[in-house]
């Protein structure tokens, strides 16, 4: 895939009111993502003209008892990305998709630009969890360095550097406002894990003693 290349997309939702709203913002969402494909049943996605996609929102919620980890390896199989939605979190069902190979986990509630990136890093084969799923998942980790995504680690490395959050933005092809909420999740991570980095100078000493980033000699004087 290029990058003018559109990710394809198919939506998977039983909630017909909910597809059709999904379906009307996402298509407007992006110029990047093409929805190609929004069905209420997973018979319907594996049938339809336009399938295999590149990428799948799959409705974790679908009343058809067809464990959600068949379908994630259903869609691996055909090189199909998979981000689930959900009007919930419990940890242990993130770690089962998760570990089933799915690359995003979001709630519908998520911001929007927030849903975008999870398509977006999913078609790169990258993971994105909604953040109060991450820290469900990693509760209890205190002291510790926080797992942080790829995408996350390269925003606290530019930001620790010294970037504004318009230049970070700018350099790793995100609005402005993902980049804020990328900042935002990386704090509350540490927070979580018992580690104040709420301002620059406390992120980027933790980002240096993570391995996140490298320290700067400082300049030789003669």
């Amino acid at each position: 895939m290029t990058d003018t290349t559109p990710i394809r997309i198919a939506l998977v939702d039983d909630h017909k009111m909910l597809l059709g709203a999904l379906t009307e913002w996402i298509r407007g969402a992006a110029a990047d993502i093409e929805m190609v494909a929004a069905v209420d049943t997973w018979p319907a996605l594996l049938t339809h003209e336009n399938f295999p996609v590149d990428v799948v929102l799959l409705d974790l919620d679908l009343k058809d008892n067809i464990p959600v980890s068949l379908k994630i390896s259903t869609l691996k199989t055909t090189g199909v990305k998979t981000v689930l939605m959900s009007t919930y979190s419990e940890a242990n069902v993130v770690r089962d998709a998760l570990a089933a190979g799915a690359l995003g986990y979001i709630v519908k509630s998520e911001d929007a630009d927030m849903i975008v990136e999870a398509i977006r890093l999913a078609a790169r084969g990258e993971s994105y969890i909604s953040a109060e799923l991450d820290l469900a998942i990693n509760a209890g980790e205190v002291g510790g360095a926080p797992k942080l995504s790829a995408q996350e680690r390269r925003v606290m490395a530019l930001y620790g550097a010294g970037e504004p959050v318009k230049a970070v933005a700018f350099q790793l092809s995100i609005s402005e406002e993902t980049a804020k909420s990328y900042l935002k999740r990386i704090r509350e991570k540490y927070r979580v894990a018992g580690i104040d980095v709420g301002t620059k100078v406390a992120l980027r000493k933790r980002a240096i003693q993570d391995g996140i980033l490298v320290e700067q000699a400082a300049p030789r004087t003669f």
